[in-house]
């Protein structure tokens, strides 16, 4: 292994101690989890881990340069991705109870859904450019090795953010009451949203 490459240890902590710790995705795939439980949060995971290779390749390839010659790019970014953000807490808020009928329950997030939200998601760019300009190995091919570091930090996130799912999953198999499940969406909501004052501060 080219020594470059002894940059993995140090990436794979880095991934791992921003992939457990809360954030927009870790609090939505923990109200999925409960709502829907673990299967049916698959493809909300999935997206995730996909939406996050493709930003996290493609600012290696150079989308990343965007932002240092553009800075009203990112602050665009950062205003969109809250509003859509808080969007989202919305509609975790108002989640009705999963054990209504199938024309009252509302539905997890796709693949896709989950994927796209990665590139309005200011902690994934947070998490992107990071990553690769402390990690990239700067010898060699640079699409491999962007394709290789992407694909290595999603490796290390996959099991962490399962967690999150898994402990949302364990939480929904405790809630019984109408009223706790509205109160825990409200939390989720609420908790959700405030990740919106973290990115705007």
């Amino acid at each position: 292994m080219n020594s470059e490459w002894l940059v993995l240890g140090p990436a794979a902590l880095y991934m791992m101690s921003m992939t457990l710790t809360p954030g927009p995705n870790n609090l939505m795939l923990t109200a999925s989890g409960a709502n829907f439980g673990f299967r049916r949060t698959l493809p909300h995971m999935w997206g995730i881990l996909g939406g996050c290779f493709l930003l996290f390749s493609a600012i290696a390839l150079g989308l990343g340069v965007l932002f240092e010659r553009f800075p009203v790019v990112q602050n665009l970014l950062r205003w969109a991705g809250s509003g859509y953000l808080l969007y989202l807490a919305w509609k975790i808020a108002t989640a009705p109870p999963p054990n209504l009928n199938r024309q009252q329950r509302s539905v997890p997030l796709t693949f896709w859904q989950a994927a796209m939200f990665q590139f309005a998601n200011p902690k994934a760019w947070v998490m992107g450019l990071a990553l690769m300009a402390s990690f990239l190995p700067q010898s060699g091919q640079p699409v491999v090795n962007a394709l290789v570091l992407a694909s290595f930090a999603e490796l290390v996130a996959l099991p962490c953010i399962a967690l999150w799912a898994a402990f949302g999953s364990a939480i929904g198999q405790w809630i019984k009451s109408d009223r706790a499940w509205r109160a825990f969406n409200v939390t989720m909501g609420v908790l959700t949203a405030a990740c919106v004052w973290l990115i705007l501060r």
